[in-house]
């Protein structure tokens, strides 16, 4: 990894990842994009992994695209936009679908495609204070690859207004909305973190990763027949499960299981 990218194992079961441009804000171009999509496709594949922190150096979380990077769009053709923007929406895929949980650390004002890489996040802790801003229509564009993962973060009745008005709003509103989980003092922060990580390092690591697939697989659905009966199956296999009946033997034997 070059130095765009700051990656930290700070135990076993814990990688960091940290944007690392704050000259810039942390703007994103396409060698961010592309060193993103590497980092959590591998960290991913991690099988000691049990949580991935995403945050960023400096002033803000992430300032979306970068100028010069913009200045270098003005000029391509239709496929070569098409090209780059599927290269963005490859990078949010992979961290939407990285089976670990991910939080992310907002600490400083996150516009645009930042708030995309929030929305991808599975936790988000929030600094008293961050600004939140969806600019694009403000310099004629639209949100679009990162749109699917902010409505679903966001809710669609919120991302009408925020979508169309490019309004900035703070933490406390994303929070309110559930956007955001936490929103806690800036030198909480880091605290406030660990005391997540810890929560699911303590659990079942298979859980876990089956809690999060969980989630995605159900929200939205009908409950039929089908889904119920697919959920049925589901918490059979992890009863049955090593890691399942571990943590029953381990629970009805008032002791630690094993993955601690």
């Amino acid at each position: 990894m070059t130095a765009t990218l700051d990656i930290r194992r700070p135990s076993a079961h814990v990688a960091e990842v940290w944007l690392n441009r704050p000259e810039v804000r942390n703007a994103f171009n396409d060698g961010v994009i592309g060193e993103l999509t590497v980092a959590f496709r591998t960290l991913g594949a991690d099988p000691d992994l049990r949580a991935i922190v995403l945050g960023g150096h400096g002033k803000a979380f992430c300032a979306g695209a970068d100028l010069g990077w913009m200045r270098t769009m003005a000029g391509y053709s239709w496929q070569e936009n098409h090209a780059d923007a599927a290269r963005l929406a490859e990078m949010l895929w992979t961290i939407y679908s990285c089976p670990l949980p991910v939080l992310g650390r907002i600490h400083g004002d996150c516009y645009a495609g930042g708030v995309g890489l929030a929305a991808v996040c599975d936790l988000l802790v929030a600094a008293d204070g961050v600004q939140f801003c969806l600019s694009e229509a403000r310099l004629g564009l639209l949100p679009a690859t990162i749109g699917p993962y902010v409505v679903k973060a966001l809710g669609e009745q919120a991302s009408r207004r925020w979508f169309l008005t490019a309004e900035r709003f703070d933490a406390a509103r994303a929070q309110a909305l559930g956007f955001v989980h936490e929103v806690v003092a800036a030198d909480a922060l880091d605290a406030k973190l660990g005391e997540l990580v810890a929560l699911l390092v303590a659990n079942g690591p298979a859980a876990v990763k089956a809690c999060k697939q969980l989630v995605k697989d159900v929200a939205g659905r009908p409950i039929d027949a089908a889904l119920r009966d697919e959920t049925a199956r589901r918490i059979a296999d992890v009863r049955a499960s090593d890691e399942g009946r571990e943590g029953v033997q381990a629970f009805l034997g008032k002791r630690e299981p094993g993955w601690r």
